[in-house]
């Protein structure tokens, strides 16, 4: 069953890109590695503020692209319970947002939201093609440069509306990010804390 995605760019052999599941499995490593990091009982104040930045404004980039393309493509694609399924998790992502933009409790909510995450993508891969997971794979890359990078819960959490208020919001989470200096990436703190003696 195809997911309406627009085709691939042509490309020699396989197609261009990484599929979904592959996307996302790398990105919830990152974020239990956030988590894992941000549980270290002796980071001082400093450090810790910076990386539950970081782990918001990971978290929060990718919840928007789900929301923005593997829910959808959940709800047109599984049969039967495919709509239940997606707004169920429309509405575990708006209570992850507001754990994350709390400050707290999110950590369990992000672990019972990987799981749940490879449910959907288990259910996919049962009805839609390789090349229709890589489209889907290159779409959630793509939405997650231009998502927020802080949560926002009260938003929109459903196509078409959240592919048009998430790309205008994120471009005023980084803009407000670049004038605090808030750290968004791991990276970002590799090049904060590179330097420094403490």
């Amino acid at each position: 069953m195809a997911l309406g995605l627009p085709p691939l760019p042509p490309a020699p052999g396989s197609p261009a890109g990484r599929g979904a599941a592959d996307v996302l499995a790398e990105e919830h490593r990152r974020l239990a590695a956030l988590c894992a990091a941000l549980a270290e009982p002796d980071l001082p104040p400093r450090r810790r503020r910076d990386l539950a930045d970081v782990l918001a404004a990971t978290a929060t980039r990718h919840l928007s692209a789900e929301a923005q393309y593997l829910y959808p493509a959940v709800r047109s694609a599984v049969p039967d319970e495919g709509p239940a399924l997606a707004d169920r998790e429309v509405a575990a992502t708006r209570d992850l947002l507001a754990a994350l933009r709390a400050g707290e409790g999110a950590e369990g909510k992000l672990r019972r939201h990987a799981y749940a995450t490879a449910d959907l993508l288990d259910r996919l891969a049962a009805v839609a093609s390789a090349e229709d997971l890589v489209r889907l794979g290159n779409r959630i890359e793509t939405a997650e440069e231009a998502a927020p990078t802080r949560p926002h819960p009260g938003t929109p959490a459903t196509a078409p509306w959240n592919k048009i208020t998430d790309p205008a919001i994120g471009l005023l989470d980084r803009l407000r990010d670049a004038v605090t200096g808030r750290p968004t990436r791991a990276e970002d703190l590799t090049r904060r804390y590179a330097s420094r003696l403490f």
